[in-house]
C-alpha cells in the first residue's frame, strides 16, 4: 500500500468530514458536523468536549474504526476512501496506536502477550514477537512485570501495559480515549507523564477528554460540541 512520508504531510487531515447515525426509528443523528481539521506530526492535542459532544466519534474516524459519512480523511497522507477495509485495517495496525479507558487487556495472557498481540496480525514470528514487547514494556518502566496477569497489577500498572501495547508496533501517532477516566490521580498523573515523555521522543499524541485538567497538559486544545469544533487553541 502506498504510505506518504515526510514530516511535511500531517498525522491527520480532515475536510468537511461529518458523521451520522440512523437510530432505531429512523431518527437520524448528525454526531459530526463539517469538522476540519489538522494535526501534525509529533503533535500533543487534547479533543475536549461534554458528553454527546462528538468528541469520541471523531477520535474512531481518526483512528479508521469507523468510516465518515461524507468529507475527506486523510491519515499520514492517505485518503481512507481510497482503501478497502484489509488495507484499511493494515494502514490503522500500522500507523495508530489506540489506548483506551477500560484498557481492553485479556485477562488470562501475560503482559508481555497483551503487549506482542498486535505484531501477530504483522506476521512477525513468536520470538520477535516477545523481544518487541520486552522492550516495550522496559520502555513504560514494567520490565519487572512480564509473567503478570492484568488482576495482578494496579490500575495505573494495567494502563502502562495498555500504552506499551500501543507502541509496540512502532506507531506514528497515538490515540488515548480517556486514558485517565479509571485511575486515580497519582496512576493518573503517571500515566500523562508516560504520554508526554512519548511525545517529546517524536510520537504524535492525541488525546479525548472531558477533564480540563488533562487537557491542559496538552500543548493544543481542540474544543467540540453539537458535533463542530467550537475553538482550537
Amino acid at each position: 500500500m502506498p504510505e506518504a512520508t515526510g514530516t511535511s504531510v500531517p498525522a491527520f487531515e480532515a475536510i468537511g468530514l461529518t458523521r451520522s447515525y440512523r437510530l432505531d426509528g429512523g431518527v437520524l443523528v448528525d454526531a459530526l458536523r463539517g469538522v476540519s481539521l489538522r494535526i501534525g506530526q509529533g503533535e500533543f492535542a487534547a479533543i475536549v468536549g461534554p458528553s454527546g459532544s462528538g468528541k469520541s466519534t471523531l477520535m474512531h474516524l481518526l483512528g479508521c474504526l469507523d468510516r465518515p459519512t461524507s468529507g475527506t480523511l486523510r491519515v499520514n497522507g492517505v485518503d481512507v476512501a481510497t482503501l478497502d477495509d484489509a488495507r484499511l485495517a493494515d494502514l490503522r495496525n500500522r500507523t495508530i496506536g489506540f489506548v483506551f479507558q477500560s484498557f481492553h487487556l485479556l485477562a488470562r495472557t501475560s503482559a508481555l502477550d497483551n503487549v506482542a498481540l498486535p505484531l501477530v496480525y504483522r506476521g512477525v514470528s513468536r520470538a520477535g514477537r516477545r523481544e518487541r514487547a520486552k522492550a516495550a514494556l522496559e520502555a513504560v518502566g514494567l520490565g519487572h512485570r512480564l509473567t503478570h496477569r492484568p488482576s495482578q497489577m494496579s490500575g495505573g500498572e494495567q494502563q502502562r501495559v495498555a500504552i506499551a501495547r500501543a507502541l509496540v508496533g512502532d506507531p506514528r501517532v497515538l490515540l488515548a480515549d480517556e486514558p485517565t477516566g479509571n485511575l486515580d490521580t497519582r496512576n493518573g498523573e503517571e500515566v500523562m507523564g508516560l504520554l508526554e515523555r512519548l511525545n517529546e521522543g517524536g510520537v504524535a499524541v492525541v488525546l479525548v477528554t472531558h477533564d480540563a485538567d488533562v487537557a491542559a497538559r496538552a500543548r493544543r486544545q481542540i474544543h467540540v460540541r453539537d458535533g463542530r469544533i467550537e475553538r482550537d487553541t
